[in-house]
């Protein structure tokens, strides 16, 4: 038996469990339930659990001890488990046998790099967007929170068996990309002595007027010979695609990368935009009033209306918004869609999902995740972020400060639903305090003994597995053995910032491992018990390698 299929195996045998008792007469029940198994918080408890006796008591009329005692009795025998115990109150307890266990370390050094894979999305394709920060300035640290989410996110979605495509969303049409260009543009002639003001609503920040440097550099003084609607045009075009580059690479200094980098402008170009308001209009979603065009969204339950184009006749943001979800949806037939806003989006998430009702697709089909604010401390001092005034710190700065991988810990390790406050001290430090430190510390502990096994020449790879009973050579490997269900229970959930915390126990794991069994000696009577025991490190070194990759953290040989 696999790995990956442990939590199902017990699941199927609760399940016969139950049918058996039902068939004999012990239980009598209409209706099949949900089975739930979990980990004991208390490992006396065994290594799964179910409270399905509490749950059935009622509609049974059996005391949930004596349900449980029903359920124990006809309980199939599988070579995983051990014994299989009714508990008090009325949990059914199941303990896996060591010798599976044991087993379970040559099935990881099989498995190797696959390890962890599992197959619930049956290559079904799913659509992560994330980020997608209108190019008007750098990535901010506000805005890192969302990359780090959306980057695991996907990541765990590939190793559950999904197409994973990640898409940044460019937001290159609107208003505020207009006030950004009309910005570069003032800054441009100003660069080049020309009295300019910028746009009252503009954007002051200094890479702005370092962005107009670099096109003077580049292109000159020809654009003061021009109409200024064509300058304009041709400025901000210069500046969009130097802004994005500048998004990509500040992203990529964080190891956030995508598949498609999706311009909103298309949405138009195409012609796709103007079949999303036509779909809409055919179906009765769209009137006119007050000058405006209004999507109906009251008629699927939202609590009011929303403009799509304005009296003036240019779209709303929501409007492209549509526009895009027809495109993932009816053009690109994405059967799950996953949207990582801002939390000053947070309003906006009915009027969407009503938006892809209207559209024919499944709302249900659309998750959109909320990153809350982070709260960037120095010290004690609270640094804020806004793109207009330009006093802000970037992605870039961050991570320079405390390096790709802390960065990416600490941003995973919060639910994205709950407000974080980012320690940069503790993320710099080179100590057990950080635990992203402490993590990575473990693979390079890890390694550091295979490397000196193998400059000693010691060949493993006939180690005698069922020599691991130490109580913490089990607490590893049950603990390594987890790392397929969290993948499978992260993807349905969509919540990876269980992988920081789990990663946490697995380093733990293997460092009272290491402190408490003697992996390498010098002793020729112990020589059996290295040879098993470096398997264990190699196995372990796998597990440890993959959750890293998972969380886009490098696993170091050395630190």
């Amino acid at each position: 038996m696999s790995a990956p299929l442990l939590r199902h195996t017990i699941i199927e045998m609760v399940s016969q469990a139950l049918v058996k008792a039902q068939q004999s007469g012990s239980i009598q029940l209409e209706i099949a339930p949900v089975i739930e198994v979990e980990h004991p918080a208390n490992a006396g408890h065994g290594d799964f659990a179910t409270n399905l006796p509490l749950r059935l008591a009622r509609a049974t009329r059996l005391n949930p001890l004596k349900l449980a005692g029903i359920l124990v009795e006809n309980m199939p025998a599988r070579d995983e488990v051990a014994k299989v115990v009714a508990a008090p109150p009325g949990f059914v307890n199941f303990y896996l046998r060591d010798q599976w266990l044991q087993e379970q370390v040559d099935a990881v050094r099989q498995e190797g790099g696959q390890y962890g894979r599992v197959t619930l999305g049956q290559g079904r394709p799913v659509m992560v967007e994330f980020v997608s920060v209108n190019p008007t300035g750098p990535v901010h640290v506000g805005h890192t929170r969302g990359a780090v989410l959306g980057s695991v996110l996907a990541n765990v979605m590939d190793a559950a068996g999904y197409n994973v495509t990640r898409e940044y969303y460019v937001n290159d049409a609107g208003s505020q990309m207009e006030a950004f260009y009309r910005s570069v543009y003032a800054r441009y002639q100003q660069a080049l002595g020309v009295a300019a003001e910028l746009p009252a609503n503009g954007y002051v920040g200094q890479y702005v007027a370092d962005l107009a440097q670099e096109i003077v550099q580049s292109q000159g003084r020809r654009f003061l010979d021009m109409d200024e609607t064509a300058a304009v045009k041709e400025i901000g075009d210069l500046a969009r695609e130097k802004m994005v580059a500048l998004i990509r690479g500040d992203l990529e200094c964080i190891g956030v990368t995508f598949d498609n980098w999706f311009s909103e402008r298309s949405l138009y170009q195409s012609g796709e935009y103007q079949q999303a308001m036509d779909l809409l209009r055919q179906q009765g979603y769209l009137s006119e009033r007050e000058s405006a065009l209004w999507f109906n969204s009251t008629l699927l339950g939202d609590d009011k209306d929303n403009v799509v184009v304005r009296s003036t006749g240019e779209p709303t943001y929501f409007a492209s918004d549509i526009a895009y979800h027809y495109n993932k949806f009816k053009v690109r037939q994405f059967q799950q869609v996953i949207d990582i806003w801002g939390a000053d989006h947070q309003g906006h998430v009915p009027r969407m999902k009503a938006a892809v009702a209207a559209l024919g697709a499944n709302p249900d089909d659309l998750t959109i995740l909320i990153a809350q604010m982070v709260t960037l401390k120095r010290g004690t001092e609270v640094v804020r972020a806004s793109k207009r005034t330009g006093e802000f710190v970037t992605l870039r700065d961050v991570a320079q400060e405390v390096g790709s991988d802390a960065c990416r810990y600490f941003f995973l390790a919060r639910s994205p639903d709950a407000q974080m406050e980012f320690d940069l001290e503790l993320a710099k430090k080179e100590s057990t305090e950080n635990p992203a430190y402490y993590i990575q510390y473990a693979h390079a502990r890890n390694a550091s003994i295979l490397n000196l096994a193998r400059s000693r020449d010691i060949n493993w790879s006939q180690g005698d597995v069922t020599l691991l009973n130490d109580p913490n050579e089990l607490n590893l490997i049950r603990t390594m053995l987890r790392l397929p269900e969290l993948v499978e229970q992260m993807a349905q959930s969509l919540e990876p910032h269980h992988l920081p915390h789990y990663a946490m126990e697995l380093a733990t794991a293997f460092h009272w491992f290491y402190e408490n069994c003697r992996v390498l000696s010098a002793k020729p009577e112990d020589n059996e018990i290295t040879l098993a025991r470096l398997k264990l490190v190699e196995s372990a070194q796998i597990v440890l390698r993959r959750t890293l990759e998972l969380m886009g953290m490098h696993a170091p040989d050395k630190m």
